[in-house]
């Protein structure tokens, strides 16, 4: 059994390619901005590299679209080290501050990616469930390395669009112009 047939009527979610990341990740920012400077309420994360000023060295943050709170989700395990740096509890914060959001209301969701942790249930798997209960419509990436583990988890209820501007720009004014969409999906046969 898939995730949407046990939930109600589910908004839809756009889903952009995730490689190159720095690039889808650049494109969901500018749309989440744009929205967010004409007056939607939008919430989540974005991905982005930075340097840890301590070490110098890279690390992945997310990036809260709504205040800029940064979770540094990659910790420096030292020179030479080939364990998974992923700092989970971190990625959990950034996972709870979205469901707030999504709890106080809002109009859109951008949430980075759905890779590796989400393929497994984890990560921000639960910010995308809070979402879909809510119907609040979202926008991702998704990892060409988790492609099925996604069509898995979202279904009918993804589209994929092309990584432009203009193909969000598309699917929020169809999501806008069509409120009969929420409709439309909650009458597909459910599997």
């Amino acid at each position: 059994m898939t995730l949407y047939a046990s939930l109600p009527a589910t908004a839809p979610i756009a889903a952009l390619p995730g490689e190159p990341s720095a690039q889808a990740q650049a494109l969901i920012a500018d749309f989440a901005r744009r929205l967010s400077d004409s007056g939607a309420r939008v919430a989540g994360v974005t991905q982005a590299r930075m340097p840890d000023e301590a070490t110098g060295r890279s690390r992945i943050v997310l990036r809260d679209i709504a205040d800029g709170a940064l979770y540094a989700i990659s910790q420096d395990l030292g020179a030479g080290s080939v364990a998974c740096n992923l700092d989970s509890s971190e990625l959990a914060l950034a996972c709870a501050a979205i469901e707030r959001r999504i709890a106080e209301g809002v109009d859109l969701v951008v949430i980075s990616k759905f890779s590796k942790q989400e393929a497994s249930s984890g990560g921000l798997a639960d910010a995308f469930r809070a979402a879909m209960v809510a119907k609040v419509p979202v926008v991702t990436a998704v990892s060409p390395h988790y492609v099925d583990e996604w069509r898995q988890f979202a279904g009918p209820l993804a589209e994929t669009l092309e990584m432009n501007a203009e193909a969000l720009d598309r699917w929020w004014k169809k999501l806008r112009l069509a409120p009969s969409a929420l409709e439309e999906i909650s009458a597909r046969p459910r599997l």
